[in-house]
């Protein structure tokens, strides 16, 4: 059998749906005038078709695998307290174009007439090369969130995307079969956040939380990313009401839905609970920090927060008693934009956001999105490790006499003009979603054979 996933938000196949594979390469930066040529061409080929859709990637075995740990002085770059920046690649120079030269359309205007031409010339199904090494695959989404603007779409692992390549290359037929089972639900129907509160005591008004994202994509069951985030967050309030201890502060978990779509879940609790540093609420003043990990299996080695170097100074000396086991300190952080993961949704709102930084295990390299993403990839000992050490934070944060620190009201940084993060790895342009308090965009579960 053939190793595919089924792209997130695209329509069902009509039963099983046997046909010639065809193999089509759009030319390299057209423009307009290419493309039209181009697809012109090939109307009266791709009717009926399971159309591979462009050439297969070249990926070269990797002889320098990054490392599953950092190493302590890499911690300390990060989270100590003298962090420096990485130092990322300088890019190449950009040519400069004949300003006389057609311009090319966009990678953008490309996808939307290449979803168009399936669409209307009847093609059966649409392959894309996954592009990663043993056989990983990434599925995200159609980029219009919408089922009717597109063919029924799977993504081929690599090496299955190669061979056929290989075969049709030869002038030998290939013929595919695919059953594709795709539920969509609706616009309008509602994802919850799920939320657990320990109640405070003489400061039960002022709320400590913790969390991660409960949603993941459809490719595996998101062990990693980030169901394992939840539990270490479950754990920890676990271990403090095992304890028996008496929280000055509610502390409150939250498990977050349309992560994966743009922060949905935070992003709309914090809008009606807590409100933005330019129109709060009344419970604004009230909160005392937010805990996120979703960064994978690896152990905590620091924290980032949002706020200024003084709250730095505390999560650094709160965490101290963890230095044995690889918790290197905390860094601040001034940034108000939204992406990554929940935390931003409380820093771009003015509050402090934490962070949680892991050792990256294989989340970047395997698990991220990808297929592979099952419980088998847990490292029970590191995320024991983790849970202690959120529940031990939370705590200190929820016994303190003061809340942490904020900016001064002259020193806040300004709000980014666009508060919306793309979703992964895109957000539709044209079609938003609905909102309300609690809820996700809709959310799709999908089933695939293919052989």
């Amino acid at each position: 059998p053939l190793v595919c996933e089924v792209l997130a938000w695209t329509p069902s196949t009509k039963g099983t749906v046997q046909a010639k594979a065809l193999q089509l390469v759009l030319p390299e930066r057209p423009t307009q005038d290419q493309l039209t040529t181009f697809f012109n061409n090939q109307k009266s080929r791709v009717k009926g078709r399971i159309v591979l859709v462009g050439k297969q990637t070249i990926v070269p075995v990797n002889l320098t695998p990054p490392a599953k740990r950092q190493t302590d002085e890499q911690a300390l770059q990060r989270f100590g307290p003298n962090p420096r920046p990485f130092n990322f690649p300088t890019p190449s120079p950009t040519p400069t174009p004949d300003p006389n030269a057609p311009k090319p359309l966009t990678n953008v205007q490309v996808a939307e007439q290449l979803d168009a031409f399936l669409l209307n010339n009847g093609v059966a199904i649409r392959v894309n090369d996954a592009g990663r090494e043993f056989r990983q695959i990434r599925a995200f989404n159609n980029r219009t969130f919408d089922v009717s603007k597109t063919v029924p779409t799977v993504v081929m692992s690599n090496e299955d995307y190669g061979r056929i390549t290989r075969i049709l290359a030869d002038g030998t037929e290939v013929q595919l079969e695919f059953n594709i089972v795709n539920r969509v639900y609706p616009e309008g129907k509602t994802s919850f956040n799920t939320v657990g509160e320990i109640v405070g005591s003489d400061k039960a008004d002022e709320v400590i939380m913790l969390g991660g994202h409960l949603d993941s994509w459809h490719a595996a069951t998101g062990a990693t990313d980030n169901a394992i985030g939840c539990a270490i967050m479950m754990e920890a309030a676990r271990i403090l009401k095992t304890l028996g201890v008496k929280p000055r502060r509610t502390i409150r978990v939250a498990l977050w839905s349309g992560e994966e779509q743009g922060l949905l879940g935070s992003q709309a609790y914090v809008k009606q609970h807590f409100g933005m540093f330019e129109d709060p609420k009344p419970g604004y003043e009230k909160f005392g920090g937010y805990f996120n990990i979703d960064s994978g299996t690896g152990r905590v080695r620091g924290a980032n927060v949002f706020g200024p170097p003084a709250v730095a100074t505390i999560m650094r000396e709160i965490l101290a008693p963890f230095k044995d086991d690889g918790v290197v300190g905390a860094g601040a952080s001034r940034s108000r934009n939204l992406g990554g993961s929940d935390n931003t949704s409380f820093s771009q709102a003015g509050l402090p956001g934490i962070g949680m930084g892991q050792d990256p295990i294989e989340y970047n390299s395997n698990t991220w999105h990808t297929n592979l993403d099952s419980y088998e990839r847990i490292l029970e000992d590191d995320v024991k490790k983790n849970a202690m050490v959120v529940a031990w934070s939370v705590y200190q944060l929820a016994m303190r006499d003061d809340l942490l620190p904020r900016f001064a009201k002259s020193d806040m940084p300004a709000r980014p003009a666009s508060t919306q993060p793309e979703a992964t790895p895109a957000r539709p342009e044209t079609k938003k979603p609905a909102a309300t308090t609690s809820k996700s965009q809709k959310s799709k579960k999908t089933s695939r054979k293919g052989r």
